[in-house]
């Protein structure tokens, strides 16, 4: 398919499929930073009404970087990869402090801010600055896929960044890539994702009695109870495992989850205790 073609059928079927999601429709470079960084593995139908609490609560980036980090846990539950909220909160008070409250349109400086990768970087830009980027995510991935590598397997996005590249508008790459995030969205619920042809597609762990899973169970469990012990800690996720039918995990076992989290940042520990 020739480029022009391609464009035009872009913009076409991102029309048609357009979808109404309000980060899109406000002028605020921090509100366009949180939904990319709930949108990193999470769906669209789990992100909007915790996006709208989330702002409410932390309206600035000022405010974030004010804000406790227990709140900050607590506003993230139910979205899953909790260090992005920690990241998040870094985030904002890097850009207190260096900034003035703002965020950078700079590529190289967005992309030195923790939690803040390519793909979010380039989003910002984009969507926030409306300036061109290479933004490639899995639904601008499915569309370049499907239309231009329709019979390809293990495709690599070194071989898709001439392509977005070449079809990035200067003066509206936000128009262009809201098409292409509509377009993508459409294909994957209809045609399934076209994304699995990347040679960079990895298929997400299953959750259900994964580590990931204990970790959540624990951030949890803290935040609702802060103060609490190792022991109690242990037999409740003890109980959580044998409900699911699932074998009773060791004390050791939690100890060994708990300090991970204590040097990640979750927790602080004082003798058996943990608190956020």
């Amino acid at each position: 398919m020739r480029l022009d073609a391609f464009v035009d059928k872009v913009l076409t079927e991102g029309q048609k499929y357009k979808r109404t999601l309000p980060w899109r429709y406000i002028d605020d470079p921090y509100a366009v930073l949180v939904s990319e960084v709930m949108l990193q593995q999470t769906q669209v139908s789990r992100v909007l009404p915790r996006w709208e609490r989330f702002l409410a609560l932390f309206p600035t980036l000022d405010a974030l970087a004010a804000a406790d980090q227990a709140t900050v846990l607590e506003q993230w539950q139910g979205l899953g990869y909790n260090r992005r909220a920690l990241a998040l909160r870094r985030c904002a008070e890097i850009c207190a402090q260096n900034y003035g409250g703002n965020l950078p349109k700079d590529i190289n400086e967005l992309m030195a801010l923790p939690g803040i990768g390519p793909a979010t970087a380039a989003g910002v830009r984009s969507f926030a600055y409306n300036l061109p980027s290479v933004y490639l995510e899995t639904n601008v991935r499915t569309v370049f896929l499907h239309e231009l590598f329709p019979d390809e397997e293990n495709v690599t996005d070194k071989q898709l960044v001439p392509y977005i590249e070449k079809t990035c508008p200067e003066d509206d790459p936000r128009t262009w890539y809201y098409a292409l995030l509509d377009y993508g969205a459409h294909l994957k619920s209809s045609i399934g994702n076209a994304s699995r042809r990347s040679a960079h597609y990895a298929k997400q762990s299953t959750f259900e009695g994964s580590r990931r899973q204990k970790r959540a169970f624990l951030v949890r469990e803290v935040l609702a109870e802060p103060g609490i012990s190792v022991d109690a800690l242990a037999e409740k996720l003890a109980t959580f495992e044998q409900q699911h039918a699932r074998e009773a995990i060791s004390q050791a076992e939690v100890e060994d989850i708990l300090n991970d989290l204590v040097s990640e940042g979750f927790f602080a520990r004082t003798g058996n205790t943990f608190m956020a």
